[in-house]
């Protein structure tokens, strides 16, 4: 894939604000940094078990130089060192579990150490990251050759609905307001919503400043019933931009919980290669393009693969998922010996290794920032993070 289209992807990212302000200074405060990242893909959308977000540090530092690598090992924090780069940007979290002492008795607090004495300051983007369009499996899917993509296991929950009324004149501003703040995206839409027409009531009371009515009087306004759809994490963004852009002292609006599935988030992606390849053909591709030793398998379909499933590192909960939307070919990593039995008959099962699914997360960090910070320098680590070798 290359820098100039990861550069445009998090435009494609639904639900995310439509000003994208580009910052020309070379030197930056973290917070700026993260701040920017979590709009692409907000720490609400970890999983319950990981740590993403700023691990070590202080988000008010300045930093004019950032690491970005998969992994956080010794040698990185000593390339961070020589590089003078005050700010590590991981997909791994450095740290996953508790810690209640620091004694360099293990390999993480010694890492943890060593990044404090050196100050500098580490970030990770981890499940957040792979669960957004235009995230981990979305640069993986390019790469592969993977189009027409869509999430494999979409969420089940995280969406809302806000319904405000308004009056007539003023529905086009209010509903922009609430579109730019990450409003209104279902599917491949954006500037979705529903309008009715009907009456307000309401009586001003003493100390009040209506923006019609007046002072102890009914009044009824013609007014405008406005709805549009949201995902959780956008909640008080939109409904900031609404009270902003809203004329009345006290806007009436109601927010709902919905059960839809929300088909912008969830983990894996699944879609279709351009022209149907014998299935030994395009795993040599895969081997090649992702620069695996070998790719462990189960029995090879007798067929040529057209649909592909990916989940890069561990996706091993997401075969029967891959399975059900009818892949002919599942490519993730970690995968269990017993995992290889299931569905032997309809689609192949391949682990293509957990670095290797992962590692082109780093040209799209950098690919992020770039587009956002032209004129800061970045580096991408050169360290091979791999704990896993081969004989």
């Amino acid at each position: 894939m290359s820098i100039k289209y990861l550069s445009k992807l998090h435009f494609f990212i639904k639900g995310s604000p439509k000003v994208a302000l580009t910052y020309k200074q070379k030197t930056m405060l973290i917070k700026d940094i993260t701040n920017y990242l979590e709009e692409f893909a907000p720490l609400s959308l970890q999983e319950s078990y990981d740590n993403s977000g700023l691990l070590i540090g202080s988000s008010t530092k300045k930093v004019n130089k950032i690491l970005i690598t998969l992994d956080v090992t010794e040698e990185v924090i000593n390339e961070a060192v020589n590089k003078k780069c005050e700010l590590i940007i991981a997909h791994h979290p450095i740290i996953f579990k508790g810690i209640k002492k620091l004694t360099s008795s293990n390999v993480t607090e010694k890492l943890v150490v060593k990044a404090i004495k050196k100050d500098i300051a580490i970030y990770a983007i981890h499940t957040n990251l792979d669960n957004v369009i235009g995230g981990v499996n979305s640069i993986l899917a390019n790469k592969l050759g993977i189009k027409n993509t869509n999430i494999l296991s979409p969420k089940k929950s995280g969406l809302y609905k806000i319904i405000c009324y308004c009056p007539i004149e003023f529905t086009k501003s209010l509903q922009n307001a609430m579109f730019n703040a990450g409003a209104g995206n279902i599917g491949n839409y954006d500037s979705c919503s529903f309008t009715s027409e009907g009456a307000g009531t309401f009586k001003p009371l003493a100390g009040s400043n209506p923006f019609v009515g007046k002072e102890n009087r009914l009044h009824n306004e013609k007014e405008n019933r406005i709805e549009v759809i949201l995902p959780e994490y956008r909640l008080n963004n939109v409904i900031n931009a609404m009270k902003n852009a809203h004329p009345y002292e006290e806007p009436a609006f109601d927010v709902y919980a919905l059960y839809n599935t929300n088909t912008m988030v969830g983990s894996g992606l699944i879609g279709e290669l351009d022209n149907a390849t014998p299935i030994k053909e395009y795993l040599k591709t895969v081997k090649q393009i992702l620069g695996t030793k070998y790719i462990k398998h189960n029995k090879l379909i007798d067929r040529p693969v057209k649909k592909v499933a990916i989940c890069g590192g561990s996706g091993s909960f997401l075969i029967d998922a891959a399975a059900q939307n009818k892949a002919d070919l599942f490519i993730t990593a970690d995968i269990k010996y017993h995992e290889y039995f299931e569905h032997t008959e309809t689609m192949t099962i391949a682990d293509a290794g957990h670095y290797e699914t992962e590692h082109p997360v780093k040209e799209l960090i950098y690919a992020l920032l770039k587009e956002k910070f032209p004129n800061f320098a970045l580096r991408i680590s050169e360290e091979n993070a791999n704990p896993i070798s081969f004989m």
